[in-house]
């Protein structure tokens, strides 16, 4: 299975990931775009841009596309970036209608999406350098483009909430009702 899992940052995607990869050995664990763009020498602004988030979609459809086969979980998917853009201030420079056949075209490749959103009983300890009101703006906005999906994403979602041994159990009773 092709496994990614979403969500706004602290909201537990990595350490899902870490959990599942101790139970999917078989696994192959592939990096979120930010990660994957800074091991290539990629110098991010002080307060995140258009311009790196769209790189960042960019390293993500390139990710999907690169481990194009076998079992893989992906932190994070074309999904999130969509949900940051969408978010900042000068969202209306970014032409959805280009991205929109990639992004579909990736998320296909996909067999699941496991979204965590921010629950009531945050789960997560937020750093005191953290921004708390854009975290949840792009929460509010993934939620949007998840639950309504106004953009038509053929791809299975699992929403995952709870302790972390109920987020895993969820996702294992998941991937061995696929088998």
């Amino acid at each position: 299975m092709r496994i990614a899992v979403s969500g706004t940052h602290f909201s537990g995607k990595s350490t899902l990931i870490e959990d599942l990869s101790d139970l999917l050995p078989r696994y192959v664990t592939v990096d979120e775009p930010y990660r994957l763009l800074e091991e290539d020498g990629y110098e991010f602004s002080a307060i995140p841009s258009l311009e790196d988030f769209e790189n960042q979609l960019t390293r993500s459809l390139e990710a999907l596309e690169e481990e194009n086969h076998g079992d893989v979980l992906f932190d994070r998917c074309p999904l999130d970036l969509l949900g940051y853009i969408l978010t900042l201030s000068d969202a209306g420079s970014f032409d959805l209608d280009d991205w929109l056949p990639e992004i579909e075209e990736a998320l296909e490749s996909l067999d699941l999406i496991v979204f965590l959103p921010v629950e009531a009983e945050d789960r997560i300890a937020l750093p005191a350098t953290e921004d708390d009101d854009f975290r949840m703006q792009v929460d509010e906005k993934l939620k949007e483009i998840i639950r309504d999906n106004p953009y038509d994403f053929d791809v299975e979602i699992l929403e995952v909430t709870g302790t972390r041994k109920e987020r895993v159990a969820r996702v294992m009773d998941r991937v061995k009702g696929a088998k």
